[in-house]
């Protein structure tokens, strides 16, 4: 059994809505943005004034133009997620990292995490692209829980949009960045328990979504878009078979934040009412590995015990996995 202890996010202060993205007279408006992917917004590390001078066709100069580096934006996650379990750096054994652009090959970004929160523990990276984080719990489930340290913390840190090109709309529209954190254990009971994991992938298809260094993210839009849906709908399938009786027909799910119009096929595919779905791709873009996640923070003091929450997430690699939880009313 796996428990979450706590959660946090963090999305950066500045935005980028459809308005900005049609001023940079790359063929796009916000009608057009919304009738596709339903995004209003999202958040970026980059400073607005260099995305309208540049449009960010160095991806290089990015790194050196953002305000903040992964490990600060991770870090501020794992403050929160700290806050809400109400635990100290010092209790963290275990510091695990993920996501689609990791700022370093090496070292492990978990390392410069940990170096900013002045933690000192073993460090390293799980990192499947989007589906980072259930790569993450799949993994820990597939440990012999005595040699686990009390509390792990896990991070998400993704901020790709020093990797988009802005005089592409097709990629301009869909990302934002945001960063997030959750504290597990395998030893320690809480409200909140993982009740099962799975993770596949198609490794045929890899080079369908690339985050090249220092490139342009790129990917087949139609084919990636068509498999996202697929894999959703046999992730909640999967996870509904796990849960019994009217439990299954009353679930909460949370989806990967690619797009909203994904996400509303995959609802009607399983016919998952709109009250029992949650997002927030709308606000903040797709998020890649922290997306999801930042869902589930953003509501963690609002959902009810004793109502199942089902979490599936699809990624490059082509990989995607699940995680199904719960709150109960007592530990």
């Amino acid at each position: 059994m796996i428990y979450i202890h706590g959660i946090g996010h963090y999305h950066p202060e500045n935005i980028i809505d459809n308005h900005f993205l049609q001023e940079l007279d790359i063929g796009t408006t916000s009608d057009w943005i919304l009738e596709r992917v339903g995004i209003h917004s999202r958040r970026t590390v980059l400073p607005l004034d260099y995305i309208r001078a540049t449009k960010n066709l160095s991806p290089q100069q990015a790194q050196e133009a953002s305000l903040y580096s992964n490990a600060q934006t991770a870090a501020k996650a794992a403050k929160m997620a700290l806050q809400r379990a109400g635990l100290d750096k010092k209790d963290i054994g275990m510091v695990i990292s993920g996501s689609c652009t990791p700022q370093h090959s090496c070292p492990a970004e978990a390392c410069s995490i940990a170096g900013e929160l002045e933690i000192e523990a073993p460090s390293f990276d799980i990192n499947s692209a989007c589906s980072s984080l259930a790569a993450q719990i799949h993994s820990i489930a597939m440990m012999r829980s005595e040699m686990l340290p009390d509390y792990i913390l896990l991070l998400q840190p993704e901020n790709n949009t020093r990797s988009i090109d802005y005089s592409d709309r097709n990629s301009a529209v869909l990302w934002g960045d945001c960063s997030t954190a959750l504290i597990i254990s395998t030893k320690v009971p809480s409200q909140w328990k993982i009740n099962y994991s799975c993770l596949y992938s198609s490794p045929q298809g890899w080079d369908k979504v690339t985050f090249p260094n220092y490139g342009h993210f790129r990917q087949e839009g139609r084919t990636v878009q068509t498999f996202a849906i697929k894999r959703s709908v046999a992730l909640i399938r999967e996870m509904r078979e796990k849960l019994s009786g009217e439990k299954a027909l009353v679930t909460k799910f949370i989806g990967h934040q690619a797009n909203l119009m994904m996400l509303a096929s995959v609802c009607n595919m399983t016919e998952i009412d709109h009250s029992n779905h949650y997002f927030n791709v709308d606000q903040f873009g797709n998020c890649g590995a922290a997306g999801a996640a930042s869902v589930l923070s953003q509501h963690w003091d609002s959902l009810v015990s004793d109502t199942p929450i089902i979490l599936a997430v699809v990624g490059a690699g082509l990989t995607w996995g699940g995680i199904l939880i719960e709150k109960q009313d007592r530990i």
